[in-house]
């Protein structure tokens, strides 16, 4: 650890960020599991829901910089179109 003030407070910063942002990834996981847990049963209804609240995370977490936009619109993009198929059926 440095012996400098400042970087001994941004150490300390940069820890709380980092349980933040694994928090944060981790509930993006989660709804996608339930997403496509909700896909593999056929709940259509179910899976639109979840896939909205999947939807407004990946944009939140896009928005605080916890992944890069572009990876978000990909999960989203990636989501969307497995809902696609399923409705289609």
């Amino acid at each position: 650890m440095a012996n400098i003030k400042q970087q001994k407070k941004r150490v300390l910063t940069n820890e709380i960020a980092r349980r933040r942002n694994q928090a944060v990834r981790s509930r993006l996981h989660t709804e996608t599991r339930k997403f496509h847990a909700l896909v593999e049963a056929g709940d259509v209804e179910g899976a639109e829901k979840q896939l909205r609240v999947a939807t407004r995370l990946f944009d939140k977490a896009a928005t605080k910089k916890v992944i890069h936009k572009n990876n978000a619109a990909n999960k989203k993009s990636g989501l969307a179109a497995t809902f696609n198929k399923l409705a289609a059926k």
